[in-house]
C-alpha cells in the first residue's frame, strides 16, 4: 500500500513506507512535544505514535498546571489515512525541525490549543538504543531530541494562555524502531524461558533538553544502581551524551557530567539540583535546576495497559472510526495512588516529567536564565542518593 511519503526518493528498503522491516508489535514510530511556561507553572504535552503491525495510530494531549493534570487520548486505524492527525489532534510540518504546527481542536475536554513549535537549533541524534535478551533484540531504536520555543495559544478550562516565544520553552523527541514490549500485546512470557537476568540493570535515567535566549542544548545520564554508566543492556542504556547549540551553525559537545539532586523528604520526587558538564574544549558548565511544582505523570498518555478506559494502550484497537476520551488526575501530592482502568486495586505512582527553571553558567562565568524539561526515572536501589530497593 502506497503512502504520501512514497512520492519522495528517500526509501531505505524495497517496500513502501506502509511496510516496516519487522513483525514485532513493539515496532512504532512517533513524536513527543512539550511546552514549558514557568511563569504560569504550566506544562503542555502532546504526542502521536504509529504502530504499523497493529494498524493503529494513537495520539494524546495534556496539560499540568497547579497540580491538576488533564489528558485526552485519540485513536483510529492507520492505513486508511496516513495523515499525522487523529480526530481533533493534528501535526503539520511547515518546515521540518524548524516549524511544526500543533493543533488540538475543541472536543469536549477542557483543553484546546493552536501552537507553532519552533526549533532554535539542530536536533541531537542520540546514541542508538539497542538491548537484547536470550538472543532476541528487545530494543532497536533511533531517537533524536531537540529544544526550542513556541508561539500561539492554549485554552484550558476557560483560561487562555498566550504562548510567547521569548518566555516559553519547547522540547521534543522523535523515535522509531522496536521499542519496549508492553502488555497486553506482549503477553506470551508464560510460554517462554525466563528472561535472562540483567547483570547491571539501569537504575537512573536523567534526560534534559533546555533552552535560553543565547543557546539551546541537551544532555542525558543513564546509570546502574552504583552510578556507573557503561555496559547497560536496557531500552535506555546509552552512556552520557549531550551538546549545546548556538543557533543552527555552531555547537559544542558535552563529554562528561555529574549531577547532585535534592529530593522532597521521604520521596523520590526531585526538588532542585545541580548538573556540572564538561565540554569537548575543556570548558565547564554549571546548571542549577529548580522544579516548578510537582512533575506530571505519563501513565495517562496511553503507553501502558490500563491507561485507556477499555484497558488497552496507544497501540491497541479501540473501535471503528476515531475514538476519543479524556480524564483528570490530581498530582499535587506525590507519590499517589491511581487505579488503572480494568485493574482491581490501586497502584502507587509518581510523576517523572518536570517543568524546570534553570540558571545556566557557561565556561566564561556568564549566567543566563533557561527553561527545560527533566525526565527522571529512579528505579530500585540507587546508591548515590541513598535509595534502597523499593518494596
Amino acid at each position: 500500500m502506497l503512502t504520501p511519503y512514497d512520492e519522495f526518493p528517500v526509501h531505505q528498503a524495497s517496500r513502501p513506507f506502509s511496510h516496516v522491516p519487522s513483525t514485532d508489535t513493539a515496532w512504532d514510530d512517533g513524536y513527543f512535544f512539550g511546552l514549558q511556561g514557568p511563569a504560569d507553572g504550566l506544562f503542555l504535552f502532546t504526542g502521536m505514535r504509529v504502530s504499523p503491525n497493529t494498524d493503529v495510530i494513537g495520539g494524546y494531549a495534556g496539560v499540568c498546571v497547579g497540580g491538576r493534570q488533564v489528558t485526552s487520548r485519540h485513536s483510529r486505524l492507520w492505513r486508511p489515512d496516513f495523515a499525522t492527525a487523529v480526530g481533533p489532534l493534528s501535526y503539520r510540518f511547515v518546515e521540518p525541525f524548524r516549524d511544526i504546527h500543533l493543533v488540538l481542536e475543541p472536543h469536549g475536554s477542557p483543553l484546546s490549543f493552536d501552537i507553532h513549535w519552533l526549533g532554535e537549533g539542530p536536533a541531537f541524534e542520540e546514541a542508538h538504543h539497542l538491548a537484547t535478551n536470550r538472543g532476541r533484540t528487545t530494543t532497536d531504536q533511533t531517537r533524536y531530541t531537540q529544544a526550542g520555543t513556541a508561539q500561539g495559544w492554549i485554552e484550558f478550562d476557560g483560561t487562555r494562555y498566550d504562548v510567547n516565544p521569548r518566555a516559553w520553552g519547547g522540547t521534543r523527541d522523535h523515535s522509531w524502531g522496536i521499542y519496549d514490549d508492553r502488555l497486553p500485546l506482549k503477553g506470551l512470557q508464560q510460554w517462554l524461558p525466563p528472561r535472562e537476568p540483567v547483570a547491571r540493570p539501569r537504575a537512573l535515567r536523567l534526560w534534559v533538553p533546555f533552552r535560553s535566549a543565547d543557546y539551546t542544548g541537551f544532555y542525558c545520564f543513564h546509570e546502574d544502581a552504583d552510578g556507573r554508566s557503561e555496559g547497560l543492556n536496557d531500552v535506555f542504556g546509552t552512556p552520557f551524551e549531550g551538546r549545546v547549540d548556538f543557533g543552527w551553525d555552531r555547537a559544542v559537545r558535552f563529554v562528561s557530567g555529574r549531577h547532585d539532586l535534592e529530593f522532597h523528604p521521604g520521596t523520590r520526587v526531585m526538588k532542585r539540583g545541580t548538573v556540572t558538564l564538561e565540554d569537548e574544549d575543556g570548558g565547564v558548565w554549571r546548571q542549577e535546576l529548580e522544579a516548578v511544582g510537582m512533575p506530571w505523570c505519563p501513565f495517562t498518555i496511553g503507553y501502558h495497559q490500563g491507561s485507556w478506559k477499555d484497558g488497552g494502550t496507544l497501540a491497541t484497537y479501540h473501535g471503528d472510526g476515531v475514538v476519543s476520551e479524556w480524564d483528570e488526575l490530581d498530582v499535587s501530592r506525590q507519590p499517589f495512588e491511581h487505579t488503572p482502568y480494568g485493574a482491581a486495586a490501586p497502584v502507587r505512582m509518581q510523576g517523572f516529567e518536570y517543568l524546570l527553571r534553570i540558571r545556566s553558567t557557561d565556561p566564561s562565568g556568564r549566567t543566563v536564565e533557561a527553561t527545560g524539561q527533566l525526565e527522571l526515572f529512579i528505579a530500585g536501589r540507587y546508591a548515590p542518593y541513598g535509595f534502597e530497593a523499593e518494596r
